[in-house]
């Protein structure tokens, strides 16, 4: 039993190592979150082994997401806040969001956690202060739930060439769209928190009897990342580094010295258009 559970744990450490440097974020974080609001979603575009993988097939660079949930003292449920406060290092005005992570299943960490990372901002537009609370007191209901054994070596088997593995090693988790890749996505437990209020991600629509749209929520095992950025439902929102209005571009200060490798060489100044 313990080489087993070695071994998981060895598999797991390895697919969660982070393979690529970090880099510095595109937005301001400080800024992010003063106007944070409860149940906001924090899609990261991930550095790990199994980020990779996440990107390679759902076409996409976010590879995590994270529900934010506020601070204590501002959360309405009594029974969360009560089980909030039972978590070392958590104080009343500690910004926390809620997040699945393969290895670790759902937990709770601090806003902080991805103060360095390329965050995006989705929020959902028309969803109700009290709707709200009910999002985060049913996602906060499933601390502590652990990710299947399966879906952890499922991700593993995308580091062999899948020609050579037998068929009966194959799975479905190869298909795009396959319900068993998203089991393995921190997406699934906050689609089904938004579900729980039927607040609508990337629904299905069809015609009412009277011509009028009727909503069909997808499953939620479906949901990955990327469909809180593709909602028409979620509002995409960026906080730049500096200033609100685009005229403030002109106000930038660039460094027009020799490339550091990525970064585009300046251009030509522009010629002044001929008299006519």
């Amino acid at each position: 039993m313990w080489i087993a559970e070695g071994l998981l744990n060895a598999t797991t450490n390895w697919l969660r190592k982070e393979v690529q440097p970090p880099g510095t974020g595109l937005s301001d974080f400080g800024e992010m979150r003063r106007h944070l609001r409860p149940a906001d979603v924090i899609l990261v575009e991930g550095r790990t082994r199994i980020a990779g993988v996440i990107q390679a097939v759902t076409l996409s660079s976010w590879t995590h997401s994270a529900l934010y949930i506020g601070r204590p003292v501002d959360i309405v449920d009594p029974d969360t806040v009560a089980r909030l406060r039972m978590l070392p290092g958590v104080r009343d005005d500690t910004q926390l969001i809620l997040e699945a992570e393969i290895g670790r299943g759902v937990i709770i960490s601090p806003l902080t956690r991805y103060a360095h990372e390329h965050l995006r901002l989705c929020r959902p537009s028309a969803l109700t202060a009290a709707d709200a609370q009910i999002v985060i007191a049913y996602a906060a209901a499933r601390l502590g739930m652990p990710y299947d054994v399966r879906q952890i070596f499922d991700l593993l088997r995308f580091f062999f060439p899948y020609g050579l593995l037998p068929r009966h090693w194959r799975s479905t988790l190869f298909e795009v769209g396959s319900s068993e890749l998203a089991r393995t996505i921190c997406s699934t437990l906050i689609a089904e928190a938004f579900l729980s209020v039927r607040y609508p991600i990337l629904p299905r629509v069809s015609p009412g009897g009277s011509g009028e749209p009727v909503f069909h929520q997808r499953n939620s095992r479906l949901r990955t990342p990327r469909d809180f950025d593709y909602s028409p439902y979620f509002d995409i929102v960026k906080y730049p580094f500096y200033g609100e209005v685009m005229e403030d571009y002109r106000d930038l200060i660039w460094d027009d010295g020799p490339s550091d490798g990525d970064a585009a060489q300046p251009a030509a100044p522009a010629s002044p258009a001929p008299k006519q």
